[in-house]
């Protein structure tokens, strides 16, 4: 047995830590269904072990021995910064502070991937006519507060989780109206990425570029307010800008399930997701999504999704946590023991 299939021993904390928000849970066997907690604002908590302890452990009397946390950075050493967070997880100090034995640290997109490998109908909503439940290859994207993206290849009857940094591939204009607003997109180094446009700064940056191109005074600078008036059609302005933002999030989605030959389908996750899935019902999705030539006829075959699981990366984490062996999570340098 691989070490990166040995199982953790039970019961293990499951944890999702993002950059607002940490959601963690309890495995307690192989068979139980998690023990939830209430989120935890990670502004409330200095560290991560002191939310861990206080959030968590003193509130059950089930004391994990070890631990699966899905975190936004790269892991890279003994000491972990998160992207959004000033949280820095210590892996050697949460065994000897907090009673683990074993942590498994993961990208958390990994653990969005991990989530899509088994997804029932009533958590998760189809976009198009696609559809079919083929054992085949998968991508998830995520926009949020970035875009993340990962991948979930199938191969020998294994999961394998593949992350990445997809959200930073070049978004260029394809259409007469994309050319009017791109010159005005904000850049990173004079590039416009697919997270520039697909998150929620990007739907300002998308919204503000449009008002410029069109010589009107923005009058928004929420990306909540934006999605809100275009959902509810009383913003010409806006009601654009998420219809372009459905058809840049089909483009790209597009390009990433001919990347991975995603077959099983792409899945959109993410509260911007769901809160626009009105929109992205509407045409403009699925038809940038297939407009792929000359491989539109393949892509018209590949299901999309928007994951409406409201703890989708507890739950990917949880089955990986039960049947190692079903996955091939890498643990090199990501793994610490007592």
């Amino acid at each position: 047995m691989t070490a990166s299939s040995t199982p953790l021993p039970f019961p293990i904390l499951i944890g999702d830590i993002g950059g607002t928000n940490a959601r963690f849970s309890i495995l307690t066997d192989a068979y139980a269904e998690p023990k939830q907690f209430p989120n935890v604002r990670t502004a409330d908590y200095e560290t991560i072990d002191e939310a861990i302890q206080k959030g968590v452990f003193d509130k059950t009397s089930v004391q994990p021995r070890s631990a699966i946390l899905a975190v936004a950075g790269p892991i890279k050493a003994d000491e972990i910064p998160l992207t959004n967070c000033p949280w820095v997880v210590r892996p050697k100090t949460m065994i000897a502070g907090l009673g683990l034995v074993d942590v498994l640290i993961v990208n958390d997109f990994e653990a969005q991937a991990l989530a899509i490998a088994a997804l029932s109908d009533e958590n998760r909503e189809r976009i198009g006519n696609a559809s079919g439940d083929m054992v085949a290859s998968r991508v998830v994207l995520g926009p949020g507060t970035g875009l993340g993206v990962g991948g979930l290849v199938h191969t020998q009857s294994t999961w394998i989780p593949v992350p990445g940094e997809g959200g930073h591939v070049d978004l260029g204009p394809r259409s007469e109206r994309d050319y009017q607003i791109f010159p005005h997109i904000e850049t990173i180094e004079g590039r416009v990425s697919a997270e520039q446009i697909l998150c929620g700064r990007g739907i300002v940056n998308l919204y503000r570029a449009i008002c410029t191109a069109d010589g009107i005074a923005p009058t928004m600078s929420d990306p909540a307010d934006i999605t809100s008036h275009a959902l509810a059609g009383s913003d010409k302005v806006a009601v654009e800008t998420v219809s372009l933002f459905s058809t840049y999030l089909g483009r790209v989605a597009g390009d990433m399930a001919m990347l991975f030959m995603a077959r099983g389908g792409v899945y959109l996750s993410g509260g911007i997701s769901q809160k626009i899935l009105p929109a992205l019902k509407k045409p403009e999705f699925r038809a940038a999504f297939e407009d792929k030539a000359p491989h539109s006829a393949l892509l018209r075959t590949i299901p999309t999704y928007v994951v409406t699981h409201p703890l989708a990366a507890l739950a990917g984490l949880s089955s990986y946590a039960r049947m190692p062996a079903n996955f091939g999570v890498s643990t090199d340098g990501r793994r610490w023991r007592a």
